[in-house]
């Protein structure tokens, strides 16, 4: 009767045959194993194991890839002074691993063009400002995408002393900032009176 062992993922119920090392069994009458509503935690090694009254069990492991689409699990804000190096990075896991597409605004950005690099390492991208000008100031674009799908995450390059919301709002200046101070305060001033 052949069986078959993942050795590295432990995939949670609906197969609740745990053992006590810890390792869930699947037996099957069959020549298949169907993992239904398999998850990308199901992905690793499992091996397969084929015996009867007659020879000796027969042994073969097998890899399983759980595709699934890009999700960004990093992409933060950041303040770099006007002629300093700047670096707004984004990160997202996927099978097949993601490409990634950078925009400001809603221009696709070139490497290599406008003092402007994009590093791709992997699950990684980077998009390096060589020496940072107050036109590179503003909300850029992570697009992750593979086959499966397509996500992104927008993050802001400012300056220093700006203000900036941290759930993803506008970088505003210190003159702007007041002014956006005083005219909050005269508007709750005259909603009171």
């Amino acid at each position: 009767m052949p069986f078959c062992v993942p050795i590295l993922s432990l995939p949670p119920p609906p197969y609740p045959n745990l053992n006590t090392t810890g390792i869930h069994k699947f037996v099957t009458d069959g020549e298949h194993l169907e993992l239904r509503a398999i998850t990308k935690e199901q992905s690793g090694s499992y091996e397969c194991i084929a015996s009867n009254d007659i020879s000796s069990a027969d042994t073969r492991t097998v890899q399983v890839t759980v595709n699934y689409p890009p999700s960004i699990s990093k992409a933060r804000s950041t303040g770099t002074p006007v002629g300093q190096k700047g670096v707004l990075q984004c990160e997202a896991s996927a099978v097949p691993r993601p490409d990634f597409e950078w925009y400001k605004e809603d221009r696709r950005l070139i490497n290599g063009l406008n003092r402007v690099k994009i590093e791709n390492q992997g699950k990684v991208s980077m998009l390096v400002f060589s020496n940072v000008s107050e036109e590179d100031y503003g909300n850029y674009t992570c697009v992750a995408m593979n086959t499966m799908g397509v996500t992104n995450a927008s993050m802001i390059l400012y300056g220093p002393g700006a203000m900036h919301d941290v759930n993803g709002g506008a970088a505003l200046s210190p003159r702007c900032a007041k002014s956006l101070v005083l005219t909050v305060t005269l508007s709750y001033l005259l909603m009171k009176f």
